[in-house]
């Protein structure tokens, strides 16, 4: 490979709080090219591999698919579609077991490849994106499923959709990769920088901002060389060697490390006027806009002294993670554990037959040779050393207190959810105390409330509703009764008012009750129009036919009843005499 031309880069002038310096371990694998997995028989792609709502299945067991064709669609603005990574049938849609840290399992499409890499007409290409607008440009971005592929794995239309209204003038492009042992986003800058600067370019079109910054740690100068040669002809880019220490790759600190800016807690670095995405994340934007092609794989390292042949893959998403680490050789014998990302940020998983989802940049296997002891927890001595190197200038040790006693309010009160759970305090806790399991079960029982909260709340509004419709419909019913009542009545009276003479006495009829009520009238109503009442005096002749004719099926069904009380007293008197010579006497049985 040519190395490219030397250009002077800037060094970052600027810092943040805390941060470590581990081990890097890059070495087995930041040499070695991106190549291309081969086909699998079989894929599970999990309906949700994103921060959100679910996808939504729109294919059916049984139905054959081809290459890039959607098979879950996104459900709600927070969401992101799935597309078929090779062509083949889709053999099940049913729960699976997913990377998780739990070890649970999802719902997800299995699809069982046919070997012949159909694909689809690909998305209309805009090569010329400049004249699509930015409601376009996000609506590709959602149809073809991007989502961040820094870590956050959040909906980036949505992110784009969310900065929109900030006057973004700024993008940042995260090339950090600060966490040891992962190289993908570093071969990414090495190999495909023209993807990362146009894809960046889009994004600067779509934000209206004028100028990127791609910030680059400086244990990697080929990346650093090859973004500044590929950006150098438009004066917007400017690429900045940023000092290696972690978590320099963190969203936060890696804005205050190239702008000085220091977002505060609560708030948004859009509503700063900057953007901040990964290098891995706009190649994809590049290729669903100006190549018309969705997410269907993503590069990942496999890594570790537990694999036998480190190496850097574009994977399929779908593709379970064995047959990843089978095209790396396999396991070396003794290896125990097997991480999705780094050692810092990563969780083991219980298994290997689990699919590389859209969050799985680095498959880590270890032997227990390989990584360091882990004694036993002892009382914090409260030493302070966690809040010293906290990058999020957080209170560690009181976050640890409140979460072990489940005073989780408290935690809240000590900006818990502004941790970034990059495992710096539990690597320098002298007592050894895993601190980050506990704020992300305190996180956990968090979310877990607002949900029930939430359920609680539509629930009681949803009664509530119900309870006021209920009222309002039996009102409604009252006042129409009363008006048809009311009608009945005044016209009743209209018409013997205009029949009866001077002082006579008339009444209103009340057809619900079968009642007349008499009232002195002194003479006809004025202004009567007795043309139109023509109907109502029949109308009145027939209510009270009508009640006659309940009151006489009254008086017979009164009568029926009567005669038949009346056979009945009879027919008891006869039997009677009979029953008492029938029964033996008490006083003497026979």
């Amino acid at each position: 490979m040519v190395k490219p031309p030397q250009l002077k880069v800037p060094q970052a002038r600027f810092s943040f709080h805390g941060g470590i310096h581990p081990p890097e371990n890059k070495t087995s694998t930041r040499d070695r090219p991106i190549k291309a997995l081969p086909l699998m028989p079989r894929y599970v792609l999990p309906l949700h591999m994103h921060i959100g709502a679910p996808a939504r299945a729109v294919v059916a067991v049984g139905q054959r698919v081809k290459k890039g064709q959607v098979l879950a669609q996104a459900t709600d603005f927070i969401s992101a579609s799935i597309h078929a990574p090779t062509s083949g049938v889709i053999s099940a849609i049913t729960e699976h077991a997913i990377p998780h840290p739990g070890g649970l399992g999802a719902m997800a499409i299995i699809l069982d490849a046919d070997g012949r890499d159909e694909a689809i007409e690909p998305m209309t290409p805009w090569p010329d994106f400049t004249a699509q607008t930015p409601t376009e440009l996000r609506g590709r971005l959602r149809e073809a499923g991007i989502v961040g592929l820094g870590g956050a794995v959040f909906p980036t239309a949505a992110k784009l959709a969310t900065g929109s209204a900030a006057s973004v003038h700024t993008l940042i492009l995260n090339g950090a990769e600060c966490e040891p042992y992962i190289t993908c986003d570093d071969r990414l800058m090495r190999e495909q920088p023209f993807e990362i600067v146009q894809g960046a370019a889009i994004v600067l079109h779509m934000m209206g901002a004028s100028r990127c910054l791609i910030g680059i740690e400086d244990n990697k100068p080929e990346a650093i060389a090859t973004l500044a040669e590929a950006s150098r002809a438009d004066a917007r880019f400017e690429t900045i060697a940023v000092p290696t220490r972690y978590p320099a790759g963190g969203e936060k600190q890696l804005i205050k490390v190239l702008t000085n800016v220091e977002v505060p807690r609560g708030r948004r670095a859009t509503e700063y006027g900057l953007l901040c995405l990964n290098v891995a994340t706009v190649a994809a934007i590049y290729r669903a806009v100006v190549l018309g092609e969705p997410m269907i794989d993503r590069i990942v390292t496999v890594t570790g002294a537990g694999i036998v042949q480190p190496d850097n893959f574009r994977v399929p998403l779908g593709t379970k993670i064995s047959d990843v680490i089978a095209a790396a050789g396999g396991y070396v014998a003794g290896t125990d554990r097997l991480i999705m990302g780094g050692p810092m940020m990563g969780f083991a998983l219980h298994e290997d037959d689990v699919p590389v989802i859209k969050a799985t940049n680095c498959l880590l296997a270890l032997r227990p040779q390989d990584r360091p002891a882990e004694p036993a927890p002892q009382p914090c001595i409260r030493c302070s050393l966690c809040a010293e190197a906290c990058p999020a200038d957080l209170l560690p040790q009181q976050l640890y207190w409140y979460a072990r006693a489940k005073q989780f309010d408290r935690t809240v009160e000590y900006h818990l959810f502004d941790c970034i759970e990059c495992g710096v305090c539990s690597a320098v806790c002298p007592s050894h105390l895993p601190l980050v399991d506990y704020y992300r079960f305190a996180k956990t029982e968090l979310w877990a409330a607002e949900r029930d909260q939430s359920k609680a709340s539509l629930a009681r509004t949803r009664f509530e509703f119900r309870n006021e419709r209920l009222e309002r419909i039996k009102t409604e019913r009252e006042a129409a009764l009363n008006k048809k009542r009311q009608n009945l009545a005044t016209n009743t009276a209209a018409i013997e008012a205009r029949d009866a003479p001077a002082g006579a006495t008339v009444g209103t009829f009340d057809d619900a009750f079968g009642t007349y009520q008499p009232q002195p009238v002194s003479a006809p109503a004025a202004g009567l129009d007795t043309a139109a009442l023509v109907i109502t005096d029949s109308a009145v002749a027939a209510a009270r036919a009508r009640a006659k004719a309940r009151r006489a099926q009254l008086d017979a069904d009164r009568a029926v009843q009567a005669h038949a009380n009346i056979q009945i007293d009879a027919q008891e008197a006869t039997e009677e005499p009979a029953k008492a010579q029938a029964e033996p006497s008490k006083n003497n049985p026979t």
